[in-house]
């Protein structure tokens, strides 16, 4: 469920701003969206797993909050992430 050390990682290097950067709200969302999908397949084997449901709305909850603040200080990065991470809106 977690996401592995390489993975984090990657997907740091994939989003970064600068070169020292692993804190922006690319980035941010990109953690989020894995741990969602990871999440995602869990509950789909376990599907009365009723507290990682709560853990992963709060997620889903979390990252639509950090979209928004993107979308209100910089449009066109919010576009371009939203079209990178394949999510709708």
């Amino acid at each position: 469920m977690s996401i592995t050390a390489e993975r984090r990682t990657a997907l740091i290097g994939e989003y970064k701003q600068s070169e020292t950067d692993t804190g922006s709200p690319e980035v941010q969302v990109a953690l989020l969206t894995e741990r969602i999908t990871n999440l995602t397949e869990h509950l789909k084997i376990h599907a009365k797993d009723f507290h990682s449901r709560r853990g992963l709305l709060m997620m889903v909850g979390q990252r639509r909050s950090l979209l928004d603040y993107l979308k209100g200080k910089n449009q066109d990065r919010y576009q371009t992430l939203i079209g990178r991470l394949g999510l709708r809106r």
